[in-house]
Formats: C-alpha cells, sequence, structure tokens
C-alpha cells in the first residue's frame, strides 16, 4: 500500500490544526477594562518625557537624575502600603517607568543632537509644571495598577497587553519605550 494517498489526508488534518489554533487565538478573552487606562497613563508619562528632554537639552544636565528617581521610587513604594499593594512589585513599576522615559529622552537628545537643534516649541518649568504632572500622574498609574493587578497572571495577558499597546504607539522611539515601560506587566510562568 502506497503512502501516497494518505498525504493529502495527512496534509488535510494538519491544515485543519493550524486553523483551529489561529482561530482559538482570535478567541482569546478580551481584555480587562482596566488594562487601557493603565497603558494610556504610561503612554502619557513617556510622552511627558519628551518634555522633559527638552528641559534637559536646554539646561545641558544630565538626563540621570539618580537623586530623583530614588525619591520617586521611595514614594511609590509608601503608596503602594496604602493602596494594599506589594512594595517591590510597585517598585519595580516605576523602575520600568523611569527608565521608558529615559529610553524617550536619550532617543531625543541623540536626534536633536545629529539635526544641530532641538524642536522650537513652549518649554514648560520642569520643577513648576512637569514634576507635578508626573506626580498626579504616578497616582493614576498607580491606581490603574491596582485595578489590573488581578490579570497580571492572566495566560491572555501578553495577548491582551500586545493588543492595547500596539493602538498607542506614534513612533519607533516611543514604541520601544512603551514596551519597556510594560515589559513586566504580566507575568508568565516559564
Amino acid at each position: 500500500m502506497s503512502t501516497f494517498p494518505r498525504l493529502p489526508r495527512l496534509l488535510f488534518c494538519a491544515l485543519s490544526g493550524l486553523l483551529a489554533c489561529s482561530a482559538q487565538a482570535d478567541e482569546t478573552a478580551p481584555a480587562p477594562a482596566s488594562l487601557q487606562p493603565l497603558l494610556a497613563t504610561m503612554n502619557e508619562r513617556l510622552n511627558i518625557g519628551d518634555l522633559v528632554a527638552l528641559t534637559k537639552w536646554d539646561s545641558h544636565k544630565p538626563i540621570q537624575d539618580s537623586a530623583r528617581e530614588a525619591q520617586v521610587i521611595a514614594n511609590a513604594r509608601k503608596e503602594a502600603v496604602s493602596r494594599k499593594l506589594d512594595p517591590d512589585e510597585v517598585a519595580e513599576l516605576l523602575a520600568a517607568q523611569i527608565e521608558a522615559s529615559k529610553l524617550v529622552q536619550y532617543g531625543l537628545l541623540a536626534q536633536w543632537q545629529a539635526a544641530g537643534r532641538a524642536p522650537d516649541v513652549p518649554r514648560p518649568d520642569l520643577g513648576k509644571e512637569i514634576r507635578p504632572q508626573l506626580d498626579e500622574l504616578q497616582n493614576r498609574l498607580l491606581q490603574y495598577y491596582a485595578d489590573f493587578a488581578p490579570y497580571r497572571k492572566d495566560p491572555n495577558c501578553a495577548h491582551w497587553l500586545a493588543r492595547a499597546r500596539s493602538t498607542l504607539i506614534k513612533d519607533g522611539l516611543h514604541g520601544q519605550a512603551l514596551i519597556r515601560a510594560t515589559g513586566d506587566l504580566c507575568i508568565v510562568d516559564r
């Protein structure tokens, strides 16, 4: 008996299996409502990084501000306790936001250095305008994080995150930064 007549049937079974897997992947549970405001807040924070970069350009100050970063993370740890969140997880979340913002800042400064100038746009004051915005965003970020936290271990988390994140990306630099900001949002068993 020849195996040739079985080949179309095996091919049909294999293709059917692939189609079933593909259909199943598209039928994942919908993302929880808490994901979108969390990502929107992270994205808003990244966009404020553009303004921070302008202030760093004008002042010639370094992007790295270890004392300020430590203060932001310490404040977040305190807020975590009052919100019944794990302070270490919140510290990691804020550290990721800070690193993502610095990624944007370094990228923009490099672009402006190559062009020989920064954009000609109004410059807000870092201490009086930008930092209060960042503090307010941190409050919202922790609230949205608390709302989303129960879903971090869901097997669909990475899928939800990838889909939702793709709707917010405005360019390659900010896209990479948003990936960094959300990199540890889902907890995947390995």
